[in-house]
C-alpha cells in the first residue's frame, strides 16, 4: 500500500492511524503549497485533488480519511473502529458527530480567514462567516467536554478513530488561532493522554 500524503490535519489523521496499526504503508509526499495535488498525475489518483489518497495493493485508490482509516483498520486487524457491531456503531456515531460539529466548522473558520489566500481560488469561501464557524466549533467542544467526563477516551476506555480525528484537528486548531479553551478541562486532560501515545510522535 502507498499513501500520498502532505501537510495538514487530514493527512495527519491517517498517518496517526497507520502508526497505531503498525501498518506497512509507503508514504509519498505531495506538495500542497506548490499545487502538486492539483496536477494531472495526482488528479488521476484523486479527481478532487485532495490529500491524503491511499493506493491499495491491487492498484485502486481510496480517499476520504474516515474511509481510508476504516479500510486500513480492517486490513490490519486493528481495533480503531471496534470489534463488535456495538463498538463499531459507537465509534462511527462519535466520529460523525466530531466531523460534522467540530471538524467542519473549525476547518471552515480557518479556510475563510487565516487560510483565505490558499483557498479562495479553490473552493467557495465565505469570509464573513469565519468568526461564526469558529464560535460554533468552540461551542461544540464545550458540549463534548461535558459528555466525556469520566471517560479515558471519546468512546469510554477504547482509543478509536474518533479520538484520532478530534486530536488531529485540535492540534491544527492550536496552530491557526483556534486553541482549545482551557475551561474544557476534560478535553484538556484527554488531549494530554492522546498526545503521550507513541503514534503521535
Amino acid at each position: 500500500m502507498k499513501l500520498y500524503t502532505g501537510m495538514g490535519p487530514n493527512p495527519r489523521v491517517v498517518t496517526i492511524a497507520i502508526a497505531e496499526l503498525g501498518a506497512d504503508v509507503e508514504q509519498v509526499a505531495v506538495d500542497l503549497m506548490s499545487g502538486e495535488n492539483r496536477g494531472e498525475e495526482h488528479l488521476k489518483r484523486n479527481p478532487a485533488g485532495q490529500l491524503p489518497t491511499l493506493e491499495t495493493d491491487d492498484g485502486a485508490f481510496l480517499s476520504e480519511i474516515t474511509a481510508v482509516v476504516e479500510y486500513l483498520d480492517e486490513k490490519c486487524g486493528g481495533s480503531l473502529i471496534g470489534s463488535t457491531a456495538e463498538e463499531r456503531g459507537e465509534t462511527r456515531m462519535w466520529t460523525r458527530r466530531i466531523d460534522l460539529n467540530i471538524v467542519e466548522p473549525l476547518a471552515n473558520g480557518f479556510r475563510f480567514s487565516e487560510g483565505l489566500q490558499l483557498f479562495e481560488n479553490r473552493i467557495h469561501v465565505i469570509p464573513q462567516a469565519a468568526d461564526d464557524f469558529k464560535q460554533i466549533a468552540q461551542e461544540q467542544l464545550a458540549k463534548l467536554d461535558g459528555l466525556i467526563e469520566g471517560h479515558e477516551f471519546v468512546c469510554g476506555d477504547r482509543f478509536t478513530l474518533a479520538d484520532i480525528l478530534l486530536f488531529a484537528f485540535l492540534e491544527f486548531g492550536a496552530q491557526v488561532g483556534q486553541p482549545l479553551d482551557p475551561k474544557c478541562s476534560n478535553l484538556q486532560a484527554w488531549y494530554e493522554r492522546v498526545a503521550a501515545r507513541p503514534s503521535i510522535g
